[in-house]
């Protein structure tokens, strides 16, 4: 049987480990992720078909295909009917700022093909896991901040003068547009979900995969080309998500969502399990206690900290309690998110908001 006839499973794919400067133990210590390096870890991308860093099966018949190929195979049972993206769109990540990530951006769409000759750009949102008490992050630019003097702070590394620096708690979540200014930790363990993408503009007079510094000339055509791509209005504040009661015991809350994703935690005691239907390919990550997971006749344990891609074709899930889990995915939004939440009593008007995308 070829991969094309292959029948679309619950995926376990590989994880690639980031040994930046800002990481540290946690992933493993923290959330009990196995298998990882003893050295820092800043990042754990749990699903990527990132060129250069894409997920392969582990799992399977498919076993030693990468995410990519999959896709290519079967784009509609992957993904859902009337795909046709020529890459798996979403990516996601723990990440670990035991240290402060430097202050960076990530082009929208538009910046991506005009200015880095990219596909698409990188929006991107945090959900807060863990933060010590005082945690912030840096997000977007302050009101009536000009261009000039942007630059001039960032040249100066003068963040706080001209970057919102924003309380950080757990559970909250962040959405953040491509092209506005930002960094968070230190001491904030996060799970990332964002576009598929690995571009990015640096602030900083340091390099973050070693520490090494950035010299003067570097620095200066850093900033020329994060100030091309850099918004100056937007900005986002956090958000603990709207909720939704599902069961004896189930709890369903909608962290974000907009065109490009959108990220659930659903949690369960022990008297009901997580049922849940689908459309479209799920990002299931486990945020708490090793669960059971079926789907159709497939059944095993998903550990702490661990990842499944769940296809399209997959249709639906079972998760026994008790149970701490997130769900990513790419949304119609309608279907999706508008739908259930309408049908839960949230005001169209207030889903209008949750679900905008500004650029």
């Amino acid at each position: 049987m070829s991969a094309e006839d292959t029948a679309l499973y619950p995926l376990r794919l590989t994880v690639t480990a980031k040994p930046l400067v800002f990481g540290g133990h946690a992933i493993a210590r923290r959330l009990g992720k196995r298998g990882l390096p003893d050295w820092s870890v800043a990042e754990t991308w749990e699903c990527s078909d990132v060129e250069g860093n894409r997920s392969v099966v582990t799992n399977g018949p498919l076993a030693g295909r990468t995410l990519h190929q999959v896709l290519s195979e079967q784009p509609e049972a992957l993904m859902g009917a009337g795909f046709s993206g020529a890459r798996f769109p979403v990516l996601t990540k723990f990440i670990d700022a035991a240290g402060t990530l430097p202050v960076h951006l990530h082009a929208d769409d538009e910046a991506a093909r005009r200015l880095e000759g990219q596909p698409n750009g990188k929006t991107e949102a945090w959900h807060i896991l863990e933060a010590a008490p005082g945690a912030t992050a840096l997000c977007g630019v302050k009101e009536g901040i000009t261009a000039d003097r942007l630059r001039a702070a960032l040249q100066a590394q003068d963040f706080d003068a001209v970057l919102r620096r924003l309380p950080v708690r757990a559970g909250e979540t962040l959405y953040v547009p491509g092209g506005t200014l930002h960094s968070f930790g230190p001491d904030t363990l996060v799970y990332e979900i964002e576009q598929t993408s690995d571009i990015q503009q640096h602030a900083m007079r340091w390099h973050m995969e070693d520490g090494s510094p950035v010299d003067d000339q570097e620095h200066r055509s850093n900033l020329d080309m994060l100030m091309r791509q850099a918004d100056l209005e937007y900005r986002p504040d956090f958000t603990p998500g709207l909720s939704i009661p599902v069961g004896d015991g189930v709890e369903r809350v909608f962290l974000c969502a907009g065109p490009y994703f959108a990220l659930e935690r659903w949690r369960a005691g022990t008297t009901e399990p997580v049922r849940h239907t689908f459309a479209t390919a799920h990002i299931l990550s486990n945020v708490g206690a090793p669960v059971r997971v079926r789907t159709g006749a497939w059944s095993e344990e998903l550990g702490r900290a661990e990842t499944l891609l769940l296809p399209a074709a997959c249709g639906g899930v079972e998760i026994t309690g008790p149970a701490d889990v997130l769900f990513g995915y790419l949304p119609d939004l309608d279907r999706d998110v508008r739908g259930p939440l309408l049908a839960a009593g949230y005001p169209l008007s207030l889903l209008r908001r949750f679900t905008a995308t500004p650029t």
